[in-house]
């Protein structure tokens, strides 16, 4: 008992020592933001975990969803929060916030709301969790997006409504969005909201737009309400209206009926500032813009407001006019920086791109400059594509883009042939190579890389604010994507997106405006290239460390071994297959001592057995595996690390086809 109390003694003043307040990253052993500080670094400064203990790891309490909800949860994508003591989450179909001991895992509280048909179908099934305040007086509050898209402030202590938030402890998030054709399961939130100033901040996620039923959609604005009364202080037009900064980039009016626009990725926030950090995702349609000619800012872009007034601080736009489905997936990280000693309050935008875009996050300025240039144009009836578009010139991508035929498999001369001979069916070309009709010049469709989903998506980075180190995940995953004409009785959209060809097979499209006018969602298929095997080179799955001081990558290593289908293929005998990686995105954590990441989420890779359950400890130095252990299933969330009665726990959601979510506890004995 001494020693525990000793560590948590050492731990405490490695948190609140003398440097650690011109750090950032979560403070005094909790874990009180999503990404663990408002800057989504994902950083804590406990060290109790290190390069000498850390094979000691064991699961020491799991915590059980699966009754949780109308049917058990396989792909839960939640981080608890963690203060006082006690984490907090959300759990199950119904998005039930939980309360648990923080040491046992024994549940505490739990709220559940009924919301009857406006919960029954919503606009997106995950949710990555809850969000936090106190005023430091006892007045302690938890903030839930419920499914159907309502803001309900909790008191944190006991999980009752509290009555002064809005109605009855309750905001409706569908009133005031200007337009009148909200209805239930149109729009909700997949991220939890951020509280910076007093402020709740909430963004919004809708319908995916393979194939959208119209051209006509809600607008995904962000607003911003007083944490204690709920009362809306602001909304900020991701579409402006007429008047507005950005409006003339919305041409032939296609600001009154376009949507979308939202953030359905994580926020950040700089508490010292008073600034939120919002992530936009693409307008309505995500591979036909012929609906919404021009620019259609702020789609696209990374914007910077005041807090409490909602004002535009700055903003860049990453893409323009986007028909890649490029939306902004990951949170913002923010950290301090040097830059030819010139010291900078930065904020890092990892993308789908694998784009790394570095802005002071004061002004807006570009750290390192980025240059506009000439991409391949669209010949898709009615498009008009962009003639450039923005590319950072540091740092380099952290993984590949654009396709071509050094990009494809080699492991044989027989299967580089069989590639070389499946990848003839379509177009290749640079990074924005546009989608094409089928049978554009005898191709079936594009090759894109990276896919739709990306390089980075949700799991997005984690950054060491002592050094200035970006570690970012992604995956080396391209797919065949082409536009058809919609089915007049189906869509108004002109064009719908979907996959052509597939698994070396006859070309072909597939996917175009199934039910009620949104597609099956096109899959980046890893099995589309010779006897069902990738049809592009390893690594499939990587992390890459990249110190933003200076641009430079300073390691790169695959996440993973090569997934079962491949190591069991019969072509695959002999061949040496280490480094290739897992293709998936590893979900980050990283600590004063280590980086924490798992082999990631393969519950919607195709073919089955891509995943793992494998967690590890890396040395953030050099990228060296220090250990690796296996949890029950694949890691769905984003870890997160604490302390609590002098001992450092990780906690991690899990889950995989048949095997319901849980939470996952680890700690030294």
């Amino acid at each position: 008992m001494k020693d525990r109390i000793l560590l948590f003694l050492i731990s405490l003043a490695a948190v609140t020592g003398p440097s650690a307040e011109a750090q950032y990253g979560a403070k005094n052993g909790e874990w009180r933001f999503y990404g663990g500080d408002a800057g989504t670094t994902k950083y804590s400064a406990l060290d109790q975990i290190d390069a000498g203990n850390v094979k000691q790891l064991k699961i020491v309490w799991e915590w059980k969803s699966q009754n949780f909800g109308r049917r058990p949860d396989f792909n839960w994508e939640v981080t608890p929060l963690m203060a006082g003591g006690v984490l907090y989450f959300t759990a199950g179909t119904r998005r039930d916030a939980v309360a648990v001991n923080a040491a046992t895992g024994e549940t505490l509280w739990m709220y559940r709301l009924d919301e009857g048909p406006r919960g029954a179908v919503i606009a997106r099934a995950n949710n990555r969790g809850l969000a936090y305040w106190s005023d430091g007086k006892g007045d302690d509050r938890i903030l839930l997006i419920s499914p159907g898209y309502q803001l309900i402030a909790l008191n944190a202590r006991d999980g009752v409504p509290l009555a002064g938030f809005g109605k009855n402890g309750m905001v409706d998030l569908t009133e005031g969005l200007d337009r009148e054709v909200v209805k239930p399961g149109q729009i909700g939130a997949s991220s939890p909201a951020i509280v910076v100033r007093d402020t709740v901040v909430v963004g919004a996620a809708l319908q995916t737009g393979t194939a959208p039923s119209s051209k006509e959609n809600v607008p995904g604005y962000i607003r911003g309400f007083d944490v204690r009364t709920g009362k809306r202080l602001w909304t900020f037009r991701t579409i402006p209206r007429p008047g507005e900064f950005g409006n003339e980039t919305w041409e032939k009016d296609s600001w009154k009926y376009t949507g979308n626009t939202g953030a359905w990725a994580p926020l950040s926030g700089d508490e010292e500032l008073g600034y939120v950090y919002i992530p936009v995702e693409m307008p309505t349609g995500d591979f036909y813009g012929g609906n919404r000619p021009g620019n259609s800012l702020f789609s696209d872009s990374l914007v910077c407001l005041d807090a409490r007034t909602g004002k535009r601080i700055w903003h860049y736009q990453l893409v323009h006019h986007d028909i890649w489905d490029c939306d902004i997936t990951a949170a913002p990280i923010l950290l301090d920086i040097t830059v030819n000693g010139k010291k900078i309050k930065a904020v890092a935008q990892v993308t789908k791109q694998a784009f790394t875009f570095v802005f002071d996050r004061l002004t807006g300025e570009p750290v390192w400059p980025i240059v506009e240039r000439p991409v391949p144009q669209s010949d898709v009836p009615g498009e008009r594509t962009s003639p450039t578009q923005p590319f950072p010139t540091r740092p380099a991508p952290f993984d590949r883009q654009g396709t071509g035929i050094d990009d494809l498999i080699d492991f044989t001369p027989e299967l580089r042939a069989e590639a070389i001979k499946i990848a003839s069916q379509y177009k290749m070309g640079p990074l924005y190579t546009p989608p094409i009709v089928p049978d554009t010049n005898g191709k079936a469709a594009t090759l894109i890389l990276p896919s739709h989903v990306g390089g980075a998506n949700w799991q997005g980075g984690a950054a060491d604010p002592e050094t200035g180190i970006l570690y970012v995940s992604s995956v080396t995953n391209l797919e065949a994507l082409a536009v058809a004409p919609a089915d007049p009785k189906r869509s108004d959209m002109g064009y719908v997106g979907g996959r052509g060809g597939g698994r070396g097979g006859p070309a072909s499209v597939t996917d175009f405006g199934e039910g009620n006018g949104e597609s099956v969602r096109p899959v980046a298929r890893m099995n589309m290239g010779p006897r069902g095997l990738p049809l592009v080179k390893p690594p499939w799955g990587r992390i890459t460390a990249i110190d933003l001081n200076s641009g430079d990558h300073l390691w790169m290593i695959a996440n993973g071994d090569a997934p079962d289908y491949v190591k069991n293929h019969p072509a695959m005998k002999g061949i040496d297959l280490s480094n290739t990686g897992k293709p998936s995105r590893s979900p980050l954590l990283v600590t004063r001592t280590l980086l924490f990441g798992a082999d990631g989420n393969n519950l919607f890779s195709t073919p089955a057995g891509a995943g793992g359950n494998l967690f590890r400890a890396i040395d953030k130095k050099t990228g060296k595996i220090l250990h690796e252990m296996p949890l029950p299933a694949m890691a769905t969330g984003i870890p997160m690390t604490y302390l609590v009665d002098g001992r450092q726990f990780i906690v991690v959601a899990v889950g995989a086809v048949g095997v319901p979510a849980e939470l996952v506890a680890l700690a030294l004995p």
